[in-house]
């Protein structure tokens, strides 16, 4: 469906033979049932009501017609009492006219069940049609779906859901063409903050982490799932040994990566032995508010993982306050790479990255775009213009999360997740 974000550019045949397709794939997307489905859904429902309302007619018939056969007796006794009473007017005393009106009070309870009948010859009327309508809507849906049975279908819709799944996993990356709507996960804690789950541990692990606050804060909630951190229930608490800086925190593989407050030392804890596990110096990395995002914040350093691993994103005097992107080993805090992308620090709201690529907004107040992007695969930059829908008006933290593809928020108190789509060249030597 369109309104779900797919969009099919183009397919052609590559000199080797090959089809190469091309086409912009909403990444959460999955194949919505189709209409007809829906409506032989409507159809299965009518035509199980039908069926017991059949079934409910079936036994009252047969109780009834057993009923009416108890009294077929009486029934043929009283009848030949009155022709006798007919014939002879003269014999019907005081006796036998009472035996008459008994005979006929036996037979007064076959009054209501005489119209039962007509109330259920009206209700078979009108099954009759509703058959009769539901037989011609199968009919029409059969030869425009190919005259597959609703279970069918729907086992052909999993199966095809699956293999688009699988299909998905092999795209890997892709470039950055569009993002969602906001979605407003919750509205908790102050103006600025960070959320997020783990960037790497298998979709089963649902762990929230919460950090309110911008500088010198200490406490870390760890919610169990996304529904006890939207309640605000079943959460621990962790207290970091140094206090943050910013709100460009990143939880990679169980432990929090984050920028020790009045420093440019890199921290990373472990959650589950609640320690230190190292701690390192970013080499020149501007602090304390020297090279922060327009908003402030002390968000000197931000920390960010994406497709291919843990970096950070600073600036230095060297580098003339123009934004880093440094790769870093996750185990050791060693800086592995860096890319002078060319833009000022000072002028960018956020920045986040998705396969290799630093997308940077153009501002955190209201009407911001995503409007630069640097490709660290081959030092090159440009300038973009995706539409980016601020709906609180004030961002303070925007991160990627590649394990489930989309960007976490914390904007002006609210917590926001939003869906991106990606631009994939799709190569197959076969049927997808």
């Amino acid at each position: 469906s369109p309104d779900e974000g797919w969009q099919v550019y183009t397919s052609a045949q590559a000199p080797d033979g090959k089809c190469l397709c091309t086409a912009v794939i909403p990444v959460q997307g999955t194949c919505s049932r189709d209409l007809r489905s829906h409506q032989l859904r409507q159809l299965m429902e009518k035509v199980q009501n039908i069926s017991q309302s059949m079934e409910v007619l079936d036994l009252r018939t047969y109780r009834d017609l057993q009923y009416v056969r108890n009294t077929e007796s009486l029934m043929k006794g009283l009848d030949s009492r009155l022709k006798v009473a007919a014939e002879s007017q003269k014999s019907l005393n005081a006796k036998s006219f009472q035996e008459l009106k008994d005979k006929m009070t036996e037979l007064l309870p076959l009054l209501p069940v005489l119209d039962q009948y007509k109330s259920d010859t009206r209700l078979i009327v009108h099954l009759k049609e509703e058959v009769r309508n539901l037989s011609g809507n199968l009919l029409a849906i059969q030869e425009e779906m190919g005259a597959y049975d609703y279970e069918e279908l729907q086992q052909r819709v999993l199966m095809l859901e699956a293999r688009l799944h699988a299909c998905m996993q092999k795209l890997g990356c892709g470039k950055l063409t569009g993002v969602s709507n906001p979605i407003t996960i919750r509205a908790s804690g102050s103006r600025f903050g960070s959320w997020m789950t783990d960037t790497m541990t298998p979709s089963a692990d649902s762990r929230v982490w919460y950090m309110d606050g911008y500088y010198k804060g200490r406490r870390v909630l760890e919610f169990r799932t996304l529904n006890d951190f939207v309640t605000g229930q079943n959460f621990v608490q962790h207290l970091l040994p140094h206090p943050w800086a910013g709100t460009g925190h990143v939880v990679f593989n169980g432990s929090l990566y984050y920028n020790k407050y009045q420093s440019n030392i890199a921290v990373k804890y472990h959650f589950r032995s609640r320690s230190v596990l190292v701690q390192r110096s970013l080499a020149g990395a501007g602090y304390n508010n020297t090279f922060p995002y327009s908003w402030g914040g002390f968000s000197d350093i931000d920390f960010m993982v994406d497709e291919n691993g843990l970096w950070a994103v600073y600036t230095t005097n060297q580098n003339a306050g123009n934004i880093v992107v440094s790769r870093v080993d996750p185990q050791t805090l060693e800086v592995l790479r860096s890319w002078d992308t060319g833009y000022p620090k000072r002028s960018a709201g956020e920045s986040f990255m998705i396969c290799g690529t630093l997308y940077v907004t153009n501002s955190h107040l209201a009407g911001a775009k995503i409007y630069f992007a640097y490709y660290t695969n081959t030092s090159s930059y440009e300038y973009t213009d995706i539409p980016f829908h601020n709906q609180y008006s004030h961002i303070s933290m925007l991160d990627y999360n590649p394990r489930e593809r989309v960007l976490y928020t914390w904007n002006n108190g609210h917590q926001v997740i939003y869906n991106v789509t990606l631009f994939h060249v799709i190569k197959t030597s076969g049927e997808l």
